[in-house]
């Protein structure tokens, strides 16, 4: 049975330096999304050092080296979410943990955002762990943190891909909305706009 282990960036940067973890950093691959792969080699180590984004690696063993199987960023944004978007049921659920507009029955809600998820296809062709068992590993600790501070809920965004859409409607997200697409993400990444998707936590 493979065994897994988390890593806190931030703390790997502290024990080994800079420059070491970059060279780590630097094989990673991710052939079918870019913006995953350019933001663990370009951007992971900056927003983890500014605590903007704290990315958590996975480690596991392969050939009997300890290599990274994959990683996710969380960070804590606040979402804005409508009735009509999710049903009476589920909206009366979230609106607890936000501000609510009788105006245009929408919630802005505070809660962590699973902002990267990649697995790494360095090793094994991608192998070494499944795409959800790597979102469970990035929910489970959503829900330390929510342990801690409140919330019961998690959200994330992804492109328009079919693909994407039916991974994570199977691990329990649900659409709720779309975010047009930042001037610097235009290039690394398809269509006009991302799907944001949240699911609640029991």
């Amino acid at each position: 049975m493979i065994g897994y282990s988390l890593i806190s960036l931030k703390d790997m940067i502290s024990e080994l330096g800079e420059s070491d973890v970059k060279n780590r950093l630097s094989s990673f691959s991710s052939p079918l999304n870019s913006d995953v792969e350019y933001f663990i080699k370009n951007k992971a180590i900056e927003f983890a050092k500014q605590s903007i984004a704290p990315t958590t690696l996975v480690y596991t063993s392969y050939k009997d080296k300890p290599v990274i199987c994959g990683y996710f960023t969380i960070t804590l944004k606040t979402f804005t979410v409508c009735k009509k978007d999710v049903g009476s049921n589920t909206f009366r659920r979230l609106k607890k943990f936000g501000t609510y507009d009788e105006d245009y029955k929408c919630c802005d809600i505070p809660a962590p955002l699973i902002a990267q998820l990649s697995k790494n296809f360095e090793y094994d062709n991608g192998k070494l762990i499944t795409g959800s068992q790597l979102l469970d590993f990035a929910i489970q600790e959503v829900k330390k943190l929510q342990a801690l501070g409140g919330g019961k809920v998690v959200y994330l965004e992804c492109e328009d891909k079919e693909r994407l859409i039916e991974f994570y409607t199977k691990n329990g997200f649900k659409k709720f909305g779309k975010r047009n697409l930042d001037k610097d993400e235009r290039d690394k990444l398809d269509g006009q706009y991302l799907v944001q998707m949240l699911k609640y936590l029991e």
